[in-house]
């Protein structure tokens, strides 16, 4: 019998950010304006639109300057072409795919989704999930690891900017 080679499975990941301070509906646009994540997300460069409206969905943005990547990207800027895919205003959630980039990510997809505080609880809680290809020199532990640290420090970021 020949030997079947299964394919690798994707890596699914969740990181989550509680901010108390700030609101969903506060957050929500933030993360809406698809075009200016470098405005919040650490290491992150630049980040601007390239097609389409912002916020809308189809809409693509470049981003560069990212701080990871995998063994394989040799290139001096890093950089991605992300297009969103669907925007749900009432749900205060997006998705988006990585549609070209020299990082070395393969098949990209997250989900952003703003939650509001649970009942007595002020503030909201941001859930960041993607489903990727497995990155070359990563293992998904580290990947998830890089992921929250970025995402805490986006959500402390985007909490400080609304209420200072």
């Amino acid at each position: 019998m020949e030997n079947m080679q299964n394919p690798v499975a994707k890596w699914e990941g969740k990181v989550c950010a509680r901010l108390t301070r700030a609101t969903a509906d506060q957050i929500w646009p933030l993360f809406k304006d698809f075009f200016n994540l470098h405005k919040w997300f650490p290491g992150l460069a630049t980040c601007h639109g390239i097609h389409g409206a912002n916020g809308e969905p189809g809409c693509i943005r470049y981003c560069a300057g990212f701080s990871i990547s995998s063994a394989t990207a040799a290139a001096d800027t890093l950089w991605s072409k992300e297009k969103l895919i669907s925007v749900d205003e009432s749900g205060r959630s997006l998705s988006y795919e990585m549609v070209d980039s020299n990082i070395g990510f393969k098949s990209y997809v997250s989900t952003i989704k703003i939650n509001p505080g649970d009942g007595d609880q002020d503030g909201c809680l941001i859930e960041w999930r993607f489903t990727v290809d497995p990155v070359e020199g990563w293992t998904l532990d580290d990947f998830v690891r890089k992921y929250e640290v970025g995402l805490q420090t986006m959500a402390k970021t985007m909490e400080d900017a609304l209420l200072h």
